[in-house]
């Protein structure tokens, strides 16, 4: 691929900083849970013999093995038989195969959990909600005495309201596998808003729920709260634990950027590849945060090892990587996309042969702009915020702003952009 003939244009220089974020932190997790599941009295909620399914998403929760090891374990004390499900829309390529992977890749397996993983896309329809919209719920799930549905708690990358991404979706459409997150998504914003917490009143109305359990997350992706929450209030506490978690997320402190370079996206990064909250970018119309970055070009470099190919969110970015191009897998890019019903999320941008190249193409796509003036943000991904680097244009601002000043500690001094021979950033 030939580089592009663009006339002369100078990089900015930069400089790693490192910001401080709040992060309360639960040093003991594990007995934490035990503490919550006794409160809850699982005793008198679990029968002896009782087969008992325990929801597994394809997020990268923090200690996720050892928080359903623990559930596990706890279920297996007062005599029930419990057993994983894959709780997953379209994840996987929407095969039970494809599911059971992207859990070994988050490291739960029959032996780390100590509990056997029951994998398929087959539902059955439960019910009917507002609009006759049906309600489709896992087989296996349906087949057993309980259900303990475990999640964590975090603002949705596609819609803002009182109930995001927690226990009420993991529901809706965990448990609605493939076929319950298309009818969900295929309404768009009134799927989210209102049909979702609509399908998993019903599934808790209708289904065995025996208890939920909430995780959150501080910015450092350690867990700072699990709470064992009784089924009939799932749904009030789940909003109080929403407010929690938005206060304990991590953004990039500036305002206004004229580039941000992320080096990386993926599934366990995000469901949209980059997380939303972070870039201020939401496919929803009419959706926003007015705490994110206003971000005139955003450039992705490459894609995790951990996604699989799945390039979901790369629409998010107005430049790419021919690297990154090679790398997708088009076919769980698609099926996500569709499932989702965000075929904006798939989309390709402007693709360069290298990280030099696309840095470049953004920046000289940002209007006329001083390279020693340029607002220029590079982070790792929108997972890791506590280090990362700025130009010397947002330097100055740090320097000359008291409240970032107190909370952004500079680590060196300005420097070029360090390319390797094939004009790719040194990592």
């Amino acid at each position: 691929m030939a580089v592009l003939a663009f006339p002369r244009f100078e990089l900015p220089r930069m400089v790693e900083v490192q910001q401080e974020i709040p992060a309360p932190r639960l040093d003991d997790f594990v007995q934490e849970i035990r503490k919550e599941l006794k409160r809850i009295r699982i005793s008198e909620r679990i029968r002896p013999g009782d087969e008992i399914a325990v929801t597994a998403g394809s997020r990268g929760i923090a200690h996720y093995p050892e928080i359903l090891s623990t559930v596990v374990e706890e279920i297996k004390k007062v005599g029930g038989r419990p057993f994983l499900i894959p709780a997953m829309g379209s994840h996987g390529g929407a095969t039970p195969e494809g599911q059971l992977a992207i859990l070994r890749e988050l490291g739960v397996t029959p032996e780390s959990v100590g509990a056997p993983i029951r994998a398929t896309m087959e539902v059955d329809e439960i019910g009917r909600i507002e609009n006759g919209v049906p309600v489709y719920v896992d087989r296996n799930a349906l087949e057993a005495d309980g259900i303990v549905v475990v999640n964590r708690v975090k603002p949705h990358t596609d819609f803002k309201g009182e109930i995001e991404s927690g226990l009420m979706k993991m529901m809706a459409i965990g448990l609605g596998k493939q076929k319950g997150a298309e009818m969900i998504h295929s309404y768009r914003s009134e799927g989210y808003h209102r049909l979702l917490p609509e399908a998993a009143r019903l599934m808790l109305r209708r289904l065995p729920i025996v208890f939920g359990l909430a995780v959150v997350e501080n910015a450092y992706h350690e867990i700072a709260i699990v709470r064992a929450i009784e089924p009939e209030n799932i749904e009030r506490e789940e909003r109080e634990l929403l407010k929690k978690a938005k206060s304990l997320l991590a953004r990039i402190p500036f305002k206004e950027i004229d580039v941000l370079i992320i080096d990386e996206i993926g599934k366990e990064i995000s469901g949209t590849g980059m997380d939303t909250n972070v870039v201020g970018r939401f496919w929803l119309p009419g959706e926003s945060d007015p705490l994110a970055a206003e971000i005139k070009r955003i450039v992705v470099l490459d894609l995790t090892e951990g996604t699989h190919g799945n390039a979901i969110g790369i629409g998010l970015a107005d430049v790419t990587t021919q690297r990154l191009v090679e790398k997708i897998d088009y076919r769980s890019t698609f099926v996500n996309a569709l499932t989702a019903g965000h075929i904006e999320g798939a989309k390709t941008p402007i693709f360069l042969p290298n990280d030099r190249e696309a840095i470049l193409t953004a920046l000289r796509t940002c209007g006329p702009i001083d390279p020693k003036e340029a607002r220029v943000v590079r982070i790792r991904n929108t997972l890791d915020l506590e280090r990362f680097w700025i130009s010397e244009g947002l330097l100055k601002l740090v320097e000359s702003d008291p409240n970032l000043k107190k909370k952004i500690k500079v680590l060196g001094k300005p420097r070029e952009m360090q390319f390797d021979v094939l004009g790719n950033l040194a990592r």
